[in-house]
């Protein structure tokens, strides 16, 4: 199982899944926060922070997740009052409506949260909603392990595989 590990969030892959953990550069004066991409299809080298560019992609029996950190000023904003990552999604969780741009046959989630302090949003979407019951399986071996430290204890290392 490869680790990845940068930027205060470690994810074990479960076999099957790759994935990237980066800061987007910046452009003019904008601030930007760590991004983590995992999926079980190859990633491209281009991808918008939730995923376009690589959705597209995805077969019937793929799992695209997007884990994106919001800047200090939304902590504790209402948005982000849920505490924690959701670690264990349910296929009642997941709707067609959902997807940021749809794609005929996929399912998606989002979910608000502020974990170690730091405040997401992580998008999941499975390539088939017909077959969501599987596909949440994926994703909750994925997520399980997902570590999110607080933001001064973050530093950015690789272990186990090549960045993707």
């Amino acid at each position: 199982m490869a680790l990845l590990r940068a930027h205060g969030i470690e994810a074990p892959l479960p076999n099957g899944f790759e994935g990237r953990i980066f800061v987007r550069p910046t452009v003019g004066d904008e601030e930007t926060y760590p991004v983590a991409h995992f999926a079980t299809f190859a990633l491209p080298a281009e991808v918008g922070d939730f995923g376009s560019g690589a959705v597209n992609l995805m077969g019937a029996d793929d799992v695209f997740a997007a884990l994106f950190e919001y800047g200090p000023a939304s902590v504790g904003t209402r948005l982000f009052a849920r505490q924690g990552m959701p670690r264990s999604l349910a296929t009642s969780d997941f709707r067609p409506y959902v997807l940021r741009r749809g794609l005929g046959g996929q399912s998606g989630t989002q979910w608000f949260f502020t974990e170690a302090g730091r405040p997401f949003t992580l998008y999941v979407v499975l390539g088939s909603h017909a077959r969501r019951g599987v596909l949440v399986l994926k994703a909750n071996t994925l997520l399980t392990n997902v570590a999110i430290s607080p933001s001064s204890l973050a530093s950015p290392t690789q272990v186990g595989a090549p960045w993707n």
